[in-house]
């Protein structure tokens, strides 16, 4: 078994390349440019809910009272007349980029120590490097790409939105992968 500590030059450098490499994929190249669309009346909704001072949260529209409200004639006339969604409204204020990229890094940081978890308990020190390979990118590429899936099936994010969650989790794994396979310890 391959202590927690002998690993933390694979976590760390792992962190900053993820980190580098989401960098490129959202803000060099063209992949992300069109994930979230502009509403249509804009300007319109954001005066309503200013006016009626829509908290932070988490919102579902149209939102039954219950499960049982769920399938009354009301609540499946709202459903039909439609839209139907989910909102999250954050805080007013400018994004707070600093903040969102230094814990971004910190969760980078934090797969590379499940990755290191998971390959210390099941890859022996010396161990060939596919076989790290293969345990490493497996379990960075479910931290950072499964849920994106379960986005989909609850909360309606699109078909090209998850599927390009689920390329970049991939492209994550194999880096995270390569890095732990390269950096692991001998015997």
């Amino acid at each position: 078994m391959v202590s927690l500590t002998a690993l933390w030059l694979p976590i760390l450098l792992s962190g900053v390349i993820v980190f580098i490499a989401s960098s490129i994929l959202h803000m060099v190249l063209p992949f992300h440019k069109k994930d979230y669309q502009k509403v249509p009346g804009e300007e319109k909704i954001l005066e309503v809910m200013r006016e009626i001072k829509v908290p932070p949260g988490n919102y579902v529209f149209p939102c039954p009272d219950n499960a049982k409200h769920m399938n009354t004639p009301e609540m499946l006339e709202k459903y039909n007349k439609g839209p139907v969604a989910f909102l999250t409204v954050m805080p007013n204020a400018v994004p707070n980029m600093p903040k969102h990229l230094a814990q971004w890094f910190l969760y980078s940081l934090l797969v590379g120590v499940l990755v290191a978890y998971m390959a210390s308990r099941t890859v022996p020190a010396g161990a060939e490097y596919l076989t790290i390979f293969r345990v490493a990118g497996t379990t960075a590429f479910i931290a950072y790409s499964v849920a994106h899936i379960s986005n989909f099936i609850w909360r309606g994010d699109s078909c090209s939105l998850t599927f390009k969650q689920v390329v970049d989790g991939l492209v994550y794994g194999l880096l995270v992968a390569g890095v732990f396979a390269w950096l692991w310890p001998e015997m």
